[in-house]
């Protein structure tokens, strides 16, 4: 059972949310913990200083990041990282970014507000890689 219990544990993505505003992250914490047995949040940020604080700190397999936040951009966070050791969801409002998240090689864009099938199908995808 223990072995079992482990094997679970070691495949989970350990997972870091990005946002600015508190109801989207909580909202979107509440969908991974509904949705996404295979994800662990293991950290929530409000912006690019907070949020590139917990990567380093917590070393995640997968960030889902907001585009815009009040202290920059999403983009402005991962260009401080590069090269980029984890997969990014980008998850905006605004449709016109999903371009230019796809040079910083996303793995892929979700628009608020976040469809749960949606987050199902690319968290499956993303756990697949």
């Amino acid at each position: 059972m223990e072995a079992i219990a482990k094997k679970t544990r070691e495949k989970l993505l350990r997972t870091i949310i990005i946002d600015d505003e508190e109801h989207q992250r909580k909202s979107l914490e509440r969908l991974i913990q509904l949705y996404c047995p295979d994800l662990k949040v293991v950290c929530l940020a409000e912006g690019v200083k907070s949020g590139l604080e917990a990567i380093k700190q917590h070393k995640p397999d997968l960030v889902l990041l907001d585009v815009r936040m009040t202290d920059g951009l999403g983009f402005d966070l991962l260009d401080q990282l590069k090269p980029l050791d984890f997969k990014v969801i980008f998850i905006s409002a605004y449709e016109q970014y999903a371009k230019k998240a796809s040079a910083y090689s996303s793995f892929s864009y979700l628009l608020k507000p976040i469809d749960p099938d949606e987050l199902i199908q690319v968290v499956e995808s993303a756990g697949e890689l």
